[in-house]
């Protein structure tokens, strides 16, 4: 688990001014993979004391923005942030609870991840998302 200094390192990194919301949200983040920003914002506070939603909202910009944060907004859901970056990974979601687990990419054949025509596009990735049941709603439906 990245620390407070990890953190001041990834914003200087990217030539973020280091504030403390900033480094309470990436440590939230990495704290809470797939959060909503309302999680979020309760990490945060829980951190930091008194913070005001446009601030999350705005580091939230800024940290996706400069590349330290990826946004998800699988179909019927709330937008999510990881801090899984600079890969081409996936999502399973369960259609009954919500979670969301990362899947690393197939490898091998995989005629999904490979346009049949790319129409002139410089493909850089695919977004994928599997969905289903959880181990959990699984058994739940089948008790």
């Amino acid at each position: 688990m990245p620390t407070t200094s990890d953190f001041e390192r990834m914003l200087r990194g990217v030539a973020l001014r280091v504030t403390r919301p900033r480094v309470a949200v990436l440590s939230a983040v990495h704290d809470h993979p797939h959060a909503d920003t309302d999680s979020i914002i309760g990490a945060v506070r829980a951190d930091l004391g008194e913070v005001s939603h446009q601030a999350v909202y705005d580091v939230l910009r800024a940290l996706t923005g400069a590349g330290l944060l990826r946004q998800i907004q699988p179909l019927g859901s709330v937008a999510r942030y990881e801090a899984r970056v600079g890969d081409n990974h996936h999502h399973l979601v369960c259609r009954s609870c919500g979670a969301i687990v990362d899947v690393d990419c197939a490898v091998g054949t995989t005629p999904c991840l490979t346009a049949l025509e790319d129409y002139g596009f410089t493909i850089e990735e695919a977004e994928v998302i599997y969905w289903g049941l959880c181990p959990d709603c699984s058994t739940a439906i089948s008790s």
